[in-house]
């Protein structure tokens, strides 16, 4: 079980547009990672005889998250932006992150959540796979 209750995804969307900056999106768009029974080495690099993954240690330095997401509103055309980012022991198919990213058009919309999410997952968490 989570350590912390994910968002309501409905109603991150409903907050989003009534934001004051909601006149300029044209798209949002969401990430929800969870954690999956294959192994990232398996996913990412393609190793065999890697054993499945049973769980999952994670934690997150707020500050950095921040300003992770400050980062992201200064790219172009993008308006809004959000994060929750869970915590503690996690099982298979436990909600590790969501991100909802607002903007103008797809093009700056999907870069936008791809940067988010590659800093948060580079800079800003750890995550220990348990097998």
């Amino acid at each position: 079980m989570s350590q912390k209750e994910a968002p309501s995804m409905d109603a991150w969307i409903k907050e989003a547009k009534s934001d004051p900056a909601s006149g300029e999106c044209g798209m949002y768009l969401f990430h929800c990672g969870i954690v999956r029974q294959t192994a990232r080495a398996a996913a990412r690099e393609g190793r065999g005889g890697v054993p499945a993954v049973r769980g999952m240690e994670f934690s997150h330095d707020a500050a950095k998250a921040e300003a992770a997401r400050q980062k992201t509103l200064d790219m172009p055309g993008i308006k809004y932006a959000r994060v929750w980012l869970n915590e503690g022991e996690l099982a298979l198919g436990d909600d590790i992150m969501r991100v909802l990213i607002g903007g103008d058009i797809r093009p700056h919309v999907v870069d936008a959540l791809q940067f988010l999410v590659g800093e948060l997952k580079t800079n800003c968490v750890t995550e220990r796979e348990k097998f």
